[in-house]
């Protein structure tokens, strides 16, 4: 954390100092309480008591100025910590591969990013704000009590030691259960993601009590965990204050006793009460203090282990990609894996695409069609070989200059809240409106989105909840439109889309991008049959290349998918 201090050193020395000088101040209240009792009380000395009063308000009115400042210092450094923390955090979230992210859940990565950096923030204020302060009072309530009288001072010793002894008893035993606590409410954030995101799944399954079950099991042991946690806590203040009640008591008797023996002032016994009370407050303020540090180190792990998680994907240095040279993608003896899998989804893919062509790479659920494209704009690095980008290794570019010559539409169409036209643009300044509309022409989505209340700019909801399966589709095939990518890559693009729509969505891409390399994945036949060249992947490895006739006189397994899906006339169309 030392890096986030270090940018608000001027906070984390003015906050302690001016809570110390209150400290101090505070300190020397008990004092001149006492002096108004003994010599302003005792003789009837009014103005002596006023003048000593008017002591008393100006301590207070400085300490209360120190306060706000030091309570200003621990804002600014609480909040300048947290909203660094939060964007580095999002800046490695996305820096990640897609198989260093799958060491994280969703729901954990969304809880350290969240609740866990609001423990960090709380660990930051209360370090400004009381770390010292508290220490200090308990320190310096001692030695005035000392310097008042050694042997009553015995008093406070014994206090603070039963003190001490019931704070480890709570804090050992409490301590440990707030690690917990953190990874249960990750398992309950997963729970209600995967709810809200799958509430239509299971409504239309009749799972609503098997899931609010789910949920309400999660939740118990969160609760069991924190009602633990406040049993505990909850012996803090009452053991506390009953101990500190008995020293009062004692400072009362044993005081008593030496002011009728003329060892002690009236003022003096009501000093030390008041130190006895001081130390306390700051025990059961050092004890809360001591509970959202453990709190904070318990999240600063879990954001240390996201922060110093190094991507197993080095970003390449050349930023720019020529789009001149003839082979745009070429894939060399590749073999891959997933992360901490022994199962090979590719092996031996040895396949090119030339410049212009259009390629359909169609083959069976679990294939590898989607891997394979995913290695283009390297989503995830081969275990073996090699992919080429235009002659050039693809771990050799950079992720903008890769992916700003690849655009592809994955199979689950995303749109993120915000209007229709932020959501094609995705950050871009430097598209025309022109480009727009051909985008939308061509993804035949310009008919549904002119007929919106308010065109590009009507408001998507999140997830595009407020769009059917078909118009999420069309507008993320136009979104990968926008910019002119030189490869342009559609994943099962169009399966919610009718075959008219398809077809004509497919006609006005092939026209559009004559000159540019398409890639069309999918299970359908009718997708990809018209394609310069089709390949087909069973089990991870190609089993065979060729065009639509080609493929259907020489091989099987293509004839046997063909012959599922077309008649005999579509076949030969």
């Amino acid at each position: 954390m030392k890096k986030y201090y270090a940018q608000y050193k001027l906070q984390f020395i003015m906050g302690p100092a001016f809570k110390l000088a209150e400290a101090i101040l505070e300190l020397l209240v008990p004092l001149v309480m006492a002096r108004i009792i003994d010599v302003g009380v005792k003789n009837g000395d009014v103005p002596y008591i006023l003048k000593m009063g008017g002591v008393m308000f100006l301590l207070g009115a400085v300490g209360l100025g120190f306060a706000v400042i030091c309570q200003y210092s621990a804002a600014v450094a609480q909040q300048g910590v947290g909203t660094a923390l939060r964007r580095d955090l999002f800046k490695k979230i996305n820096e990640l591969s897609a198989s260093d992210r799958a060491k994280f859940s969703n729901a954990t990565l969304i809880t350290r990013i969240t609740n866990d950096v609001n423990q960090i923030q709380s660990g930051v204020a209360m370090l400004i704000r009381l770390m010292f302060r508290s220490p200090f009072l308990i320190a310096g309530s001692l030695v005035m009590a000392m310097a008042l009288d050694l042997k009553m001072s015995i008093i406070f010793f014994v206090a603070g030691f039963l003190v001490s002894g019931v704070m480890y008893y709570v804090l050992s035993r409490s301590l440990p259960l707030y690690r917990k606590i953190q990874k249960k409410l990750d398992v309950l954030s997963r729970i209600t993601g995967e709810m809200l995101s799958g509430v239509r799944v299971i409504r239309a399954f009749g799972k609503n009590r098997h899931e609010t079950a789910r949920f309400g099991d999660a939740n118990t042991d969160v609760t069991k965990v924190c009602v633990r946690v406040a049993k505990l806590n909850a012996y803090l203040n009452p053991l506390t204050f009953a101990v500190i009640n008995l020293g009062i008591v004692a400072i009362l008797y044993f005081g008593g006793k030496n002011v009728a023996l003329g060892n002690l002032m009236q003022g003096e016994v009501i000093a030390f009460t008041n130190y006895m009370t001081q130390i306390s407050l700051s025990i059961i303020v050092f004890a809360n203090v001591i509970v959202v540090f453990t709190k904070a180190a318990a999240s600063i792990d879990r954001v240390k282990e996201v922060l110093e998680t190094e991507s197993s994907m080095a970003e390449g240095t050349r930023d720019t990609v020529n789009a001149e040279e003839e082979t745009a993608i070429a894939f060399r003896n590749v073999g891959f894996s997933f992360t901490d899998s022994e199962e090979q989804v590719l092996s031996d893919i040895n396949l090119e695409i030339r410049k212009g062509q259009t390629v359909g790479i169609i083959g069976g659920t679990g294939s590898g069609k989607t891997a394979l494209v995913n290695l283009i704009l390297r989503l995830y690095d081969v275990n073996s070989g090699e992919v080429l980008v235009f002659g050039e290794n693809v771990k050799n570019y950079t992720y903008k200059a890769l992916r700003g010559a690849v655009h592809i539409v994955s199979q689950g169409s995303r749109l993120f809240k915000g209007t229709v036209r932020e959501n094609l643009l995705c950050g871009k300044t430097d598209i025309s409106d022109k480009e727009l509309e051909t985008a939308l022409r061509v993804s035949q989505s310009a008919e549904f989105v002119g007929n919106l209340p308010k065109g590009l700019d009507t408001e998507v909801e999140e997830g595009g909840k407020n769009f059917s399966g078909g118009q999420r589709q069309r507008l993320s095939v136009a979104r990968a439109l926008i910019g002119s990518p030189d490869i342009l890559i559609l994943d099962d693009a169009s399966s919610a889309l009718d075959y008219a729509t398809d077809a004509k969505m497919r006609r006005e891409i092939a026209a559009l991008y004559k000159d540019k390399t398409v890639i069309w994945v999918s299970q359908r036949v009718s997708s990809v049959k018209s394609a310069d060249k089709i390949v087909l992947i069973d089990d991870g490895r190609i089993c065979g290349e060729g065009t639509h006739n080609e493929l259907y006189r020489e091989n099987a397994l293509y004839r046997e998918i063909c012959d599922s899906q077309l008649s005999e006339s579509e076949v030969s169309a």
